[in-house]
């Protein structure tokens, strides 16, 4: 059955020497999609581009130590694109789509809205632009994965204080209810929530205070799929033996078609 991980590294020199890549050559995936990558071609090693045999793709921003996306797949994909056609978020690296046979898995770093109002502006213009491209994408009929920091919490089970974060950035009514549009209008499926929904399922914690000792944090990492593959979804769990990043890596395993 396909496996497939989204990890946002924060970093991915960061992430390896904390042993991100020891811990990936474990985990037999098909697919590991990665974000936050703050790195140029130049910065890339051998054990970057291709760990243990995987086939590297690669997006990366203009600007230095900033966003950056991948996608890890074990066989060479039949396709690749680096970008999604919008300028202004293309020059910040923010996608990588990959299709092999009729699966196309794609990994996505959505904006942060949270480190100025001049970002947050960013972020809703992504949304917007962003929304016609999903559209686009499930038209052509294929089955899709999209994976990564979407860097909104969808429901109030998805962050551990949802009350007082309600005017902050990730947990925004605007934010939330373009969310729901991705599902209810795109007809996409969280798949992390298609097969457990208990809550205290978070896959980001804040550096501040003790939030990650003591699980104060959110869920803003998604596998984002249509309904076919979606429904094929067995098993998800959240990596938290190790700390490789402020995230911790989503894994979701699929049945084969």
């Amino acid at each position: 059955m396909p496996k497939i991980i989204s990890a946002n590294l924060n970093g991915i020199r960061s992430a390896a020497k904390k042993g991100f890549f020891e811990w990936m050559a474990k985990q037999s995936a098909d697919f590991i999609c990665v974000q936050e990558l703050k790195a140029q071609v130049a910065d890339m090693t051998p054990e970057f581009l291709n760990p243990g045999g995987y086939h590297g793709h690669f997006h990366y921003a203009e600007k230095k130590g900033y966003s950056g996306a991948g996608v890890y797949s074990k066989i060479e994909p039949d396709a690749v694109h680096i970008g999604f056609g919008s300028p202004e978020f293309d020059a910040e690296g923010r996608y990588v789509r990959c299709d092999l046979g009729q699966l196309t898995v794609i990994s996505v770093y959505c904006p942060s809205g949270s480190s100025s109002p001049e970002r947050q502006e960013a972020k809703f213009r992504f949304m917007e632009v962003f929304l016609p491209h999903l559209l686009a994408l499930k038209a052509e009929g294929r089955e899709i994965v999209i994976c990564g920091d979407w860097n909104i919490a969808h429901k109030e089970i998805d962050l551990k204080n949802w009350k007082s974060n309600q005017k902050n950035s990730g947990f925004l009514p605007e934010e939330r209810a373009w969310l729901s549009r991705v599902f209810d209008e795109v007809g996409l499926v969280d798949v992390h929530r298609r097969i457990d929904d208990r809550p205290e399922q978070y896959t980001w914690w804040s550096n501040r205070g003790q939030a990650w000792a003591k699980n104060v944090g959110w869920r803003i990492d998604y596998h984002v799929a249509t309904l076919g593959i979606g429904a094929k979804a067995t098993a998800v769990s959240i990596y938290k033996e190790e700390r490789f990043s402020d995230h911790a890596p989503l894994i979701i395993e699929y049945a084969h078609a």
